[in-house]
């Protein structure tokens, strides 16, 4: 890369103006970093993606079987499915994005994790609103109703900070328990947040949901020479 900045794919979309860039952070001895926004918001930054990857390992450990079907919502940079791609027992992963940009970007190999995951056969990318999937007959283009081991979900900040109104329902406890009903029994929904986790939402998830944690992961921003903290939310079925 010759340059320091480089405007990689614009799109206008449904959703508003995306932009996937890459840059030289000169700041940290020229890393190259990718990121995605999404009209004004961030969306992601290949120098944070812990989080990402924690709500992989916290959504599949403990999981057992050796031949595991998971969703994964929301593909960004890819960090969250291809931490996925690491468990041997995962059989196969749905990876449902409404931004057919976005799976484009992994399909030319634009962006870190393209190439593993378009190359590993028990990766399937699914064109689609995740919500509005939740809501009818779930995750399996081949088979309604289809029942999953785990159901990983990175698409809003927050439960709160949604990218569209519309997803509101979902963070419900109908929404929620329209959910449950697609994973297996043991089954997880694991659930990415840009905030630590709050009692509230702990609450809610465990009016639907048997087992509820909320854990905080940790990890540092070299840009504003701090800690940063996201959440990841766990609900496991009996």
């Amino acid at each position: 890369m010759s340059v320091n900045f480089e405007e990689l794919d614009y799109q206008q979309t449904d959703l508003g103006e995306l932009i996937l860039r890459r840059r030289r952070a000169l700041e940290m001895g020229g890393r190259i970093v990718f990121e995605v926004k999404l009209n004004e918001d961030f969306l992601m930054s290949s120098l944070f993606h812990e989080a990402e990857v924690a709500l992989t390992d916290l959504g599949l450990a403990g999981l057992e079987g050796e031949q595991l079907d998971i969703v994964v919502g929301g593909l960004g940079l890819g960090y969250t499915a291809a931490a996925a791609m690491k468990y041997t027992q995962v059989a196969r992963m749905i990876v449902v994005e409404a931004l057919a940009p976005v799976i484009d970007w992994h399909q030319r190999d634009l962006v870190p994790n393209g190439a593993l995951l378009t190359g590993d056969a028990r990766c399937h990318y699914y064109h689609e609103d995740f919500f509005a999937l939740a809501r009818g007959t779930g995750f399996d283009p081949d088979e309604p109703g289809h029942l999953f081991d785990a159901i990983l979900l990175d698409i809003d900040h927050t439960p709160e900070a949604l990218l569209n109104p519309s997803h509101a329902d979902f963070y419900s406890e109908e929404g929620l328990t329209r959910l449950r009903a697609f994973l297996k029994p043991g089954g997880v929904f694991a659930l990415w947040s840009n905030d630590a986790p709050e009692q509230g939402f702990l609450d809610l998830l465990s009016r639907v949901f048997d087992e509820v944690e909320g854990h905080v992961v940790e990890f540092d921003n070299p840009i504003q020479g701090n800690t940063a903290e996201n959440g990841v939310y766990v609900a496991k079925v009996k």
